[in-house]
């Protein structure tokens, strides 16, 4: 693993919403947070409390998506579970991740998350994995699905399902540990 300290001051934006994959956000959160990382977790609404699927995490959004800016973030998570198919209805969110993704900076998307680069039509020309029941919107939107547990394709990391979390996390790091502080 990279230097925790390397990673202070890198700022990073994990996005939430109701039903989320319970360990795809608590994850590279804890992850992220143990390694010296300013973690702002941003909903639609700021003061909300959003429930994981399984009932195991409450995480409450400390920022709207319209308000949060990809000047203020060194890099944005997406977790899975049914969230994305909430987030991609949410402008401010499809918005977020289209500016992460033209700023080249690092976009990490797991599970269904590739739902939401589908709707800021991310996708295109790239490689990338995801939950297998999407992989053919992932085809689809003109993206080329690989059945591995990290997939890394310039800015872009992607990740299948709970259990790829550790690796998941790890290359959000690596990818942070090359960012300049912004």
């Amino acid at each position: 693993m990279s230097n925790p300290a390397s990673l202070a001051g890198k700022r990073v934006a994990i996005l939430v919403e109701e039903e989320f994959e319970d360990r795809e956000l608590t994850g590279p959160l804890e992850t992220l947070r143990s390694a010296g990382v300013a973690v702002t977790i941003v909903g639609p609404t700021a003061g909300t409390e959003f429930r994981g699927k399984r009932g195991q995490a409450v995480v409450t959004a400390e920022m709207t998506a319209g308000a949060a800016r990809m000047t203020d973030f060194d890099a944005l998570v997406i977790p899975g579970g049914h969230a994305p198919e909430k987030m991609r209805m949410r402008h401010a969110m499809v918005d977020l991740v289209r500016d992460a993704m033209d700023t080249v900076k690092p976009v990490a998307a797991i599970c269904h998350g590739p739902q939401l680069l589908i709707s800021a039509d991310a996708v295109r020309g790239r490689t990338l994995t995801c939950w297998p029941s999407i992989a053919i919107d992932v085809k689809n939107a003109g993206g080329l699905y690989v059945d591995k547990p990290v997939v890394e394709d310039g800015n872009l990391i992607t990740s299948r399902k709970p259990d790829d979390v550790p690796a998941f996390s790890e290359a959000i790091i690596r990818a942070l540990s090359r960012v300049q502080v912004s």
